[in-house]
């Protein structure tokens, strides 16, 4: 329920122009500051705003008035209304860029193009505020300014925030796959190295290059090589 009634200065000019409240408890009701109601009594202020009438509004009643016009003391209440009207919810739709800004969007969906592929359309969109027909055609080079496009922060310039741009990169990270040079190497089950084998696996990996070593074949190779240079010395 709001707590300040509709159109304040034109009820507080109806209140100074046909009430005895004092300056304090008009703009206690209105939510006015005292010396704003005084300067609407003086007339210095809310020249030409016609005053509203709280009574026909439903704001306030007359005995509410009267009480309130007896003691100074006494704090107006806004009267409940009778009819409730249920809050619309506010449709989230595209960003809202600046007239100022809006020449440079292209840079920025180029910058987000280039340094975030993994960012859907829809995530560009919510960020700075364009069409994907922009996107694509930035993405696809056929923009008709593509030639003098800079890719430039969208944050730097203004078009978003930084929490903004970690929250969308975040939420297309994890609906992205994983690949295989992210996911690396796995290791070998617990099953595999902590099983019965295990030992005598590691035991025969040890064991293995000494088993293939042929001590015969090593000393045939040296004698080989020795008997090579000792005919070169007899001729």
């Amino acid at each position: 329920m709001s707590t300040q009634p509709l159109m304040p200065k034109a009820t507080a000019v109806w209140l100074v122009e046909n009430t005895a409240l004092s300056f304090d408890q008009i703009a206690d009701f209105c939510k006015l500051h005292p010396l704003e109601v005084k300067a609407i009594a003086d007339g210095d202020a809310a020249q030409g705003i016609k005053g509203l009438d709280p009574i026909v509004t439903g704001q306030l009643s007359r005995e509410e008035i009267a009480r309130a016009e007896k003691d100074t003391s006494i704090r107006l209440r806004l009267a409940e209304s009778k009819v409730r009207v249920p809050e619309t919810k506010r449709k989230r739709g595209p960003r809202y860029t600046p007239v100022s800004r809006r020449q440079d969007r292209p840079n920025a969906i180029l910058w987000l193009v280039r340094n975030h592929p993994e960012l859907k359309d829809s995530a560009v969109m919510r960020l700075v505020g364009t069409t994907k027909a922009t996107i694509k055609a930035i993405r696809d080079r056929t923009h008709w300014n593509s030639a003098s496009l800079t890719p430039l922060d969208p944050v730097t310039l203004g078009l978003c925030s930084q929490i903004d741009l970690d929250m969308e990169v975040a939420r297309a990270a994890k609906e992205r796959p994983p690949t295989d040079t992210e996911q690396g190497v796995t290791l070998l089950p617990a099953e595999v190295t902590t099983g019965p084998g295990a030992e005598e696996a590691d035991e025969e990996e040890t064991r293995r290059p000494s088993e293939e070593l042929d001590v015969e074949a090593v000393f045939a190779k040296l004698k080989q090589i020795g008997g090579g240079k000792a005919d070169d010395d007899e001729d």
